[in-house]
């Protein structure tokens, strides 16, 4: 059974940082793609960040390109994101999932099968 377990949300003020972390356990395939998602209230759940559990390539919406980073840790099956310079505007619902495979858009919602239950980041101005 696939689990996912985000963590590390909370308040923060505008211009702060936060590290995300979801901790994973189940994934038995070689390849598959994790990334994080958020949902603000009344919007759609969007794509923020992905990465491949090979490691190396990385996609980011260009939302949060150049602030956040997306990484791993395959000996503690860990993804983690590194959240910096926040804004009023990524206040939102923090999820992380997982496809059963490779991913053609790493950044889709309907390419990933698992997700977590998610950790509510708060950003004030």
């Amino acid at each position: 059974q696939v689990q996912l377990v985000e963590s590390g949300g909370g308040p923060v003020q505008a211009g702060g940082d936060l590290r995300l972390s979801c901790a994973h356990s189940g994934l038995t395939r070689l390849t598959y793609a994790m990334g994080w998602f958020r949902q603000a209230p009344g919007k759609e759940r969007e794509g923020i960040a992905a990465i491949y559990s090979t490691g190396g390539s990385t996609y980011y919406d260009d939302s949060v390109k150049g602030r956040f980073t997306i990484s791993l840790d395959n000996a503690e099956n860990t993804v983690y994101l590194q959240m910096n310079s926040l804004k009023p505007e990524d206040t939102a619902m923090y999820y992380c999932a997982a496809s059963l495979g490779y991913a053609l858009s790493p950044l889709q919602t309907d390419e990933y099968t698992y997700w977590g239950q998610g950790t509510q980041v708060t950003v004030s101005s």
